[in-house]
């Protein structure tokens, strides 16, 4: 467990951390960041050093007390497009994806500085929803995010129910003591998905921890603070 303290030490201080899902799902990693360390260079270094989408990542109870639906479940409403929202990739879960937003005072959504207001301002409601200020959180997601944007929200369910990156990150936060607020994107190589052994040379390399999902699954079952949603 010495280096599990050493990755929850690593996200307290707002440093990244690479996560390994599993051989038997995506066989990803995903680079992590507390979402209130996601200033424009962390955004910048998501979409340079990682590659993949960059997604804001909270809990299922948070998206809930805001009101949003799962993506897949807008789909299932209209018509044809319900025949694609029932399909599910090879690893057989849901998709963890709400909306996409953006912050009312970006300028088009998509450059790291807008990003980065996004996010930081997603993470300041869900530290008011943490604090109790459900209402505050609620008027000001309400009355300062556009919809769709360009950053998607991603809800995660129970890790008894799905084990993906939403879920695993959310139960390393809060295994931390942290709020359940980060920002993350898979690690990509040219034309594929970055391969475990890669991800472990930029680790060492740039000192950033490596945990396997496996290994934060462990450290949960002896903790009842991972298994809620």
């Amino acid at each position: 467990m010495e280096f599990l303290e050493k990755v929850v030490r690593a996200i307290r201080l707002g440093y990244p951390v690479m996560i390994y899902d599993d051989d038997n799902r995506e066989a990803e990693v995903d680079l992590v960041y507390p979402a209130w360390a996601a200033d424009p260079d962390v955004i910048y270094t998501l979409r340079v050093e990682a590659g993949g989408l960059i997604c804001y990542v909270t809990e299922s109870r948070v998206t809930s007390i805001l009101g949003l639906p799962w993506g897949d479940e807008i789909l299932m409403n209209y018509g044809k497009l319900a025949l694609l929202a029932s399909k599910r990739l090879r690893y057989g879960d849901r998709p963890a994806f709400t909306i996409w937003v953006n912050h009312i005072n970006v300028r088009t959504g998509i450059s790291d500085e807008d990003r980065s207001l996004t996010i930081r301002r997603l993470d300041d409601i869900v530290k008011l929803i943490h604090e109790g200020r459900i209402e505050e959180a609620k008027s000001i997601f309400y009355s300062e995010f556009q919809a769709p944007g360009h950053v998607p929200i991603l809800a995660a369910r129970d890790l008894r129910v799905r084990r993906g990156h939403t879920e695993i990150s959310i139960a390393l936060f809060k295994i931390a003591g942290l709020r359940p607020s980060l920002v993350l994107a898979e690690m990509l190589s040219r034309g594929k998905s970055m391969s475990l052994e890669e991800a472990k040379t930029i680790a060492l390399s740039r000192s950033i921890p490596l945990v396997l999902g496996s290994d934060i699954i462990k450290w949960c079952m002896s903790s009842e603070v991972c298994w809620s949603s």
